[in-house]
């Protein structure tokens, strides 16, 4: 099974992209986030024209939204209220054979790392402490893939030291992160292939003029499966050229081939 997750920006304003990575890397599974449309006016006509019609969505006007579109039939799906705030930020499918496949989209918090002067920030942490208490409940196997918003090691950034006051990678982000994986040793597959002293970066901030020559990226997407699915990742990639498609997402997508 190859599974893709891309927070997209708004599907909407870049199907052709989406059509782009459909079309050259033919993934089985589709897991977008940052969606920014209301389920009755997802795309799904579009999705049906790639070959990909089996479709679990969960938006919201102009804000968060996660949908994930598969070539196999979806046998179920649900979704989690996380911090009973109504945002569409998380969806769950099963398919027959497969584990359950979660789609998250996490808080990036706001600019500054105070969650008592920055509710956005004190959000994100709740966020993360009711992920941690639901992943040491969990059992059977699952894949947890989307946005987390954070980029938990040194080599995850472009400069540790000068982002360690920065959202998406303070220590107090780290730890949060740190203790979700713990909660369920869930396994970090994109380190499974890539060392942890090893640049990896998965997002490219648009201020940047040349994104690609500056390279100041961090890693705030990931892809995790239970313990019990540790070895079944046969590939992993970030598709670092989508960055640089017309009219981009500031993520670029990340591919990983499992063999269940």
């Amino acid at each position: 099974m190859r599974l893709i997750t891309w927070n997209i920006n708004s599907v909407r304003a870049r199907t052709d992209i989406v059509e782009q990575l459909v079309r050259d890397y033919q993934p089985d599974v589709l897991c977008l986030q940052e969606t920014k449309v209301q389920d009755h006016m997802f795309p799904t006509g579009f999705f049906e024209e790639l070959g990909m019609p089996h479709v679990a969505i969960h938006g919201q006007k102009s804000h968060h939204g996660v949908a994930t579109a598969s070539k196999l039939p979806i046998g179920d799906h649900f979704k989690i209220d996380w911090c009973e705030k109504g945002d569409a930020r998380h969806i769950a499918i099963q398919i027959d054979g497969m584990p359950t496949i979660h789609n998250f989209y996490v808080p990036a918090g706001g600019d500054e790392p105070d969650p008592v002067i920055n509710d956005k920030f004190a959000h994100k942490l709740q966020f993360l402490d009711e992920m941690t208490k639901w992943s040491a409940d969990l059992e059977g196997d699952h894949v947890l893939v989307g946005d987390l918003n954070i980029a938990p090691y040194e080599d995850d950034v472009w400069d540790h030291k000068k982002l360690l006051k920065v959202v998406s990678h303070t220590p107090v982000e780290v730890e949060a992160m740190l203790k979700l994986i713990e909660a369920h040793n869930w396994q970090d597959i994109m380190r499974d292939f890539v060392p942890r002293d090893q640049k990896l970066y998965s997002w490219w901030s648009y201020r940047a003029r040349d994104w690609s020559a500056a390279d100041k990226g961090r890693r705030l997407d990931h892809v995790w499966t239970s313990p019990s699915l540790k070895g079944k990742a046969i590939h992993m990639e970030v598709i670092r050229d989508a960055r640089g498609w017309e009219k981009p997402s500031d993520h670029a997508p990340v591919l990983v081939d499992f063999d269940f």
